[in-house]
């Protein structure tokens, strides 16, 4: 069992470098978890307690305005890490976290990290090292929230899409959206009426064509263009 659990978090940026001997101290003293589809993982504001190793499924992080509207920060994918942020600078949950599909974790307590993290500088460096690309992360999404207008971010998560999972004919790629409105408005910083105007301004353009509950994409450098440059 151990062993299930070394290989799957070798697999994680933060541990990647770490010997096994190590490894199979923190594995250990993991405990699996297994979460339905929008199961909440933890909250926003509540003490941290440990961080979690995703092992199979996807987690969103999000957060909650007073109106209940989400706003999603990003979503990690396995195998990665989650909530490594707060265990490192003892703060609390800086977002909430949903399973976004069927999702196994492994929970790794706070205090064991720390420990070692002391121990073993490698995994003090590996900790720096993702904290620099989370707060990059951040950068980027800072950016895209205030400086691009929400056709520009309708179509940056189109073209993920596309990137994960399509089917190509001579028509163009085709990607099913596994979205609600309310969904992709989550993801974009806006509201399900925005998001249903935008997409049918992006057709009217001749960016995207709704087949069925399909999106094909006749030009992908074309959709490309307009998420970088692209206005509403």
């Amino acid at each position: 069992m151990h062993d299930e659990k070394i290989a799957i978090f070798k697999q994680t940026e933060l541990f990647s470098n770490l010997d096994d001997n190590v490894l199979t101290v923190i594995a250990k003293k993991s405990l699996k978890k297994r979460l339905e589809r929008n199961e909440i993982l933890f909250l926003a504001g509540e003490p941290s307690k440990g961080l979690y190793v995703i092992a199979s499924g996807s987690v969103r992080a999000f957060r909650t305005s007073a109106d209940g509207r989400e706003q999603v920060m990003h979503i990690e994918h396995a195998v990665t890490t989650i909530a490594e942020v707060p265990v490192f600078d003892d703060g609390n949950y800086p977002s909430t976290a949903a399973a976004e599909e069927p999702t196994t974790v492994y929970f790794l307590d706070k205090q064991a990290i720390l420990k070692a993290a002391i121990e073993y500088p490698q995994l003090a460096l590996a900790a720096a090292k993702l904290m620099a690309s989370r707060l990059r992360r951040c950068a980027s999404l800072v950016e895209t929230l205030s400086l691009r207008e929400v056709g520009q971010r309708l179509a940056g998560v189109l073209l993920k899409e596309v990137r994960n999972s399509h089917s190509s004919s001579k028509a163009g790629l085709t990607v099913k959206l596994p979205f609600t409105h309310n969904q992709l408005a989550a993801r974009i910083g806006t509201v399900r009426e925005v998001v249903t105007r935008s997409l049918l301004r992006l057709e009217d353009q001749g960016l995207i064509v709704h087949v069925g509950r399909s999106i094909r994409i006749p030009d992908l450098d074309a959709l490309a263009a307009f998420a970088e440059v692209g206005r509403d």
